[in-house]
């Protein structure tokens, strides 16, 4: 009999809602960070069902893969659990570049509501108003003092990706910052 291991969430079970602000852990994903050069990003794209950004800040989703572009080399990509992102990957054999599980570092949590900029804004320094930060958009940042990647899910919807040792502490800060956004 093969037992298979279950990955324990940081933030499983844990809720906040306040102040027209909503935090909830996200359920167990895969996660690639992926560097390439331009000769290996169109199989790369093609091995995972769709065009990777070249935009920077962008993402595409397309079925329950995501491709947020992060750098002018590097994408992080989100897939459900069983998405085998890792075996698609290493079929590619056109170019140079490097994919790298990364599901057991990162935990990520979902904040909304309609004071969610608030809220975010009260420990991250970008503008994320919907001009400067429109749906879809995505990047390196800061909470607090924590580096996190943030993505614009909709108009009152972010995704906050962050390392699991972190997790506690971001989730701590983001219940805060709603408290007195």
């Amino acid at each position: 009999m093969v037992s298979i291991a279950k990955r324990n969430e940081p933030l499983e079970a844990r809720v906040y809602g306040g102040n027209s602000v909503v935090l909830t852990p996200v359920e167990a994903r895969e996660r690639i960070s992926l560097r390439a050069e331009d000769k290996a990003i169109a199989g790369l794209g093609k091995a995972l069902g769709l065009s990777l950004p070249k935009k920077p800040g962008t993402s595409v989703t397309k079925n329950d893969i995501s491709a947020l572009w992060i750098g002018p080399d590097e994408w992080l990509i989100l897939g459900g659990e069983g998405s085998d992102l890792e075996a698609r990957l290493n079929k590619v054999k056109t170019g140079l570049y490097s994919a790298v599980a990364v599901n057991h570092r990162n935990t990520a949590i979902t904040v909304s509501g309609a004071n969610v900029v608030n809220a975010l804004n009260g420990g991250c320094p970008r503008d994320l108003s919907l001009a400067a930060f429109p749906i879809g958009n995505c990047g390196r940042t800061i909470i607090g003092k924590a580096e996190v990647v943030l993505w614009r899910l909709s108009q009152d919807s972010f995704h906050v990706e962050c390392w699991r040792s972190f997790s506690d502490y971001v989730w701590k800060y983001l219940v805060d910052s709603a408290r007195s956004a």
